[in-house]
């Protein structure tokens, strides 16, 4: 009977051997199955590799060459508002700036852009080699008023109309008087062309054109 129980044991044994085989088998078939889909799914081409579908090459093309992301502008009652006062500030500072006797761009330099600061600068050189000084008293701006609005990209222009007061005059190097009155308020009347980026992270405005 001992003997009977031990040979059954050791075909139990083995049949379960032959099972882990056969397991193991099933699993090696089943793998070799999966990896031969996939490589088939994978596998195939379909015109698109390396690029984008048809619809999505514009898209693609402006993500690639422009760095910046375009904001919209909500340039309304409440940012003109907030603007003019600004240009109010800005005018005087630009008009000081050019006018006083030291014949150098040096506080308004970050409000112009390159080319009106080398207008700027050429015309002071000129006064220097004359050997002229200006004199300014600035009154005050009487009015500032938006003219024109106008979007061209990511580039927001606004044209302003200036009325403003000052007393001014010009002497050589005698400090004899060329031009203006030192003793009279003047009335000038500028329009000013302002200029910013609206993608950029700097909220400062520039002067790019004296129209008048």
């Amino acid at each position: 009977m001992l003997v009977e129980i031990n040979q059954q044991s050791n075909y139990y044994k083995d049949m379960n051997y032959s099972f882990e085989y056969i397991d193991i088998i099933l699993l090696a078939m089943i793998a070799g199955f999966i990896f031969l889909r996939l490589r088939g799914i994978l596998g195939k081409r379909t015109g698109f590799e390396g690029k984008a579908p048809p619809q999505f090459q514009e898209v693609l093309k402006k993500v690639k060459t422009n760095k910046k992301i375009e904001t919209k502008e909500n340039f309304d009652e409440n940012a003109q508002k907030e603007f003019l006062k600004g240009a109010k500030i800005a005018y005087e500072t630009i008009i000081t700036d050019f006018s006083d006797n030291d014949n150098k761009i040096t506080t308004s330099r970050t409000l112009l852009n390159n080319e009106i600061f080398n207008q700027f600068n050429n015309a002071l050189k000129q006064r220097s080699e004359r050997g002229h000084e200006a004199e300014i008293t600035f009154i005050g701006v009487n009015s500032a008023i938006i003219k024109e609005h106008k979007k061209i990209g990511n580039i927001l222009n606004v044209t302003v109309d200036f009325i403003a007061e000052v007393i001014t005059c010009i002497r050589d190097k005698e400090k004899k008087i060329v031009s203006g009155d030192p003793e009279k308020i003047k009335k000038i009347y500028d329009t000013w062309v302002f200029s910013r980026d609206t993608t950029s992270v700097n909220p400062n405005w520039q002067l790019v054109n004296i129209l008048t």
